[in-house]
């Protein structure tokens, strides 16, 4: 199954770096839809047979022109949404930051069962994700679009994928409407793996021009997962072996 994860366009709370997660957000700014109307070129040639969105209102404009173009319905999902930043909502200062982050490190790192403060524990985020993909592949789609959200999209494929390096500076980068496309076969619980990325596409699907306001979902692995001394958060070096 191929797995093409979609980040949403820019919206004004990402110009503010604001921890906006709630339903149902805000829309996207100009520049965000005109990022929202580039995604179909940018996949032109990949096959989509279904189109999932988050509950939020972000995703659904993001992916309507692309729904448009290859006559899809969009199906609305809750387990896509953004990771819950419970207690620190709508804050943008270094420390509601830096908790936030902070907590998604530590999933990544194995600790699923850390909770956001005043939200989810890891499993339970990792949980409602796996279940739409569940739901995709169940549904015979060989090739599904899901247009999500920053930190979600980092999380899942940080813990689901097998060859992530976030030492690697490709992985630094998931503007709004930046791509990441997976190979796999879905499979629930806290184990890792079961994918891999073959695209990490980190830039915005209509170029770079405009978009230096990615809120802070973009500034995850660069600031903080790529900060382990040498050992990705799957427990790998850069060499690939498993760290004791």
């Amino acid at each position: 199954m191929r797995l093409i994860l979609i980040r949403h366009g820019q919206t004004s709370s990402n110009i503010k770096s604001l921890l906006d997660t709630a339903v149902p957000g805000p829309g996207l700014t100009p520049l965000g839809l005109r990022q929202a109307a580039a995604v179909p070129a940018a996949l032109d040639g990949t096959r989509v047979d279904a189109l999932y969105v988050s509950n939020l209102t972000r995703t659904a404009l993001t992916a309507a022109p692309l729904a448009a173009q290859r006559q899809l319905v969009p199906l609305v999902r809750d387990g896509l949404r953004e990771i819950s930043a419970g207690s620190l909502e709508m804050k943008g200062d270094k420390e509601s930051l830096t908790a936030y982050l902070e907590t998604v490190k530590a999933w990544l790192t194995g600790n699923l069962g850390v909770r956001m403060p005043g939200a989810d524990t890891g499993a339970e985020v990792l949980e409602r994700f796996d279940a739409v993909v569940e739901e995709a592949a169940a549904a015979g789609a060989g090739s599904v679009a899901m247009v999500s959200h920053g930190a979600m999209i980092r999380f899942w494929a940080g813990h689901r994928s097998t060859n992530i390096d976030w030492l690697d500076e490709k992985y630094h980068e998931l503007s709004n409407t930046g791509i990441v496309t997976l190979e796999g076969v879905p499979g629930g619980g806290p184990a890792r793996g079961g994918w891999t990325v073959t695209d990490w596409h980190g830039m915005p699907a209509g170029g770079l021009a405009g978009s230096d306001f990615d809120g802070p979902a973009a500034e995850l692995a660069a600031e903080q997962f790529a900060s382990h001394g040498g050992t990705s958060p799957n427990g790998r070096d850069r060499a690939g072996s498993v760290q004791e």
